[in-house]
């Protein structure tokens, strides 16, 4: 165990973790030059196309509506979670040493746990949305007005801060005394779990339960409010019109897709090894999808920015011609 990653404790065989060491995603050293330009490049399109989303939502008068509402603050949480995780990781592929100073540690758990319920309560808030917005349309307007709007997403921060809160103070009654070695890229808290020495039996029930509250009850609206969406596009008897409806919701569905099955591959997985390849989807190509999937499958963003485009450009040419 590396003595830069551990302090001795007074009095005590144990020793006090002041850092932890990472093992990352590859020890080649021509591996990690690949993977660091892959992943840079994967971060600023993440980054250019999430921001590029928010200031396209803002700027547009017809996206300022419940569903662009809540695809802005989607758009901000995975700002802010790849922010979390691509920089150190991207720093860790330069460095011969991996480490991450106990407090980063920290700060890494609680941001993932708390962006990562946050999204998931966003995606069910928007299919909510949309089960309001396809099967009972004449009463949208009254059930997601702006005040319904600013709660369902208030109420998605604060599920995810508990989750956040839970999980970090949980972390810190852990004690590390054999290692300080992460079988991760990343601090997450099941790791963590495996590697502390102290007694893990209520860190392993508040991950359980709070997994179990938080990612079954964000699922179960998700898939109530597809089943009601899905009974009502099926009773439309033209087929136009079912083409329409479903059109509405074709994005967030790809979005919803791939959000739970990247969950449900990092839970499910095997090894370390597949833990690690899970969360890479979870954590760095996920925020990247979400920007693009709703830019490239939407008419309603694709119009927005071409106007937005237009207007620019009529600008320019004032200011130049």
């Amino acid at each position: 165990m590396s003595l830069a990653c551990v302090e001795l404790m007074a009095g005590s065989n144990c020793t006090r973790v002041t850092a932890f060491s990472l093992t990352g995603l590859a020890d080649d050293p021509g591996a990690q030059t690949a993977l660091f330009l892959l992943f840079l490049l994967i971060y600023i399109v993440t980054i250019l196309a999430n921001l590029g989303m928010l200031v396209l939502i803002m700027a547009s008068p017809r996206l300022h509506i419940p569903m662009y509402y809540f695809l802005g603050n989607l758009a901000f949480v995975d700002l802010c979670s790849s922010t979390a995780i691509a920089p150190k990781m991207l720093a860790d592929f330069l460095s011969e040493k991996k480490c991450i100073t106990y407090a980063g540690c920290v700060a890494q758990v609680f941001i993932f746990d708390l962006l990562g319920v946050t999204e998931g309560f966003l995606l069910a808030m928007m299919a909510y949305d949309r089960y309001v917005a396809i099967c009972h349309p004449l009463l949208y307007s009254v059930t997601m007005s702006p005040k319904c709007c600013f709660q369902l997403v208030t109420c998605s921060y604060l599920m995810g801060l508990t989750n956040g809160m839970g999980q970090t103070i949980g972390m810190l009654r852990l004690s590390f005394c054999s290692s300080s070695i992460v079988e991760h890229f990343f601090c997450d808290i099941s790791p963590l779990i495996s590697l502390s020495t102290s007694d893990t039996t209520l860190n392993q029930i508040i991950l359980r339960i709070l997994a179990s509250l938080f990612g079954v009850s964000s699922g179960l609206v998700v898939l109530l409010s597809y089943i009601a969406i899905i009974s009502t596009i099926l009773s439309i008897r033209s087929a136009e019109g079912k083409c329409k409806a479903f059109s509405t919701c074709a994005s967030h569905l790809t979005v919803v897709s791939i959000f739970y099955g990247t969950s449900i591959f990092m839970y499910l997985k095997a090894s370390s090894r597949d833990d690690k390849h899970a969360a890479v989807l979870y954590t760095v190509v996920t925020p990247m999808l979400n920007p693009l999937t709703y830019s490239l499958r939407n008419q309603e963003v694709k119009e927005a920015l071409r106007r937005l485009t237009k207007m620019k450009r009529y600008c320019m040419l004032y200011m130049y011609g």
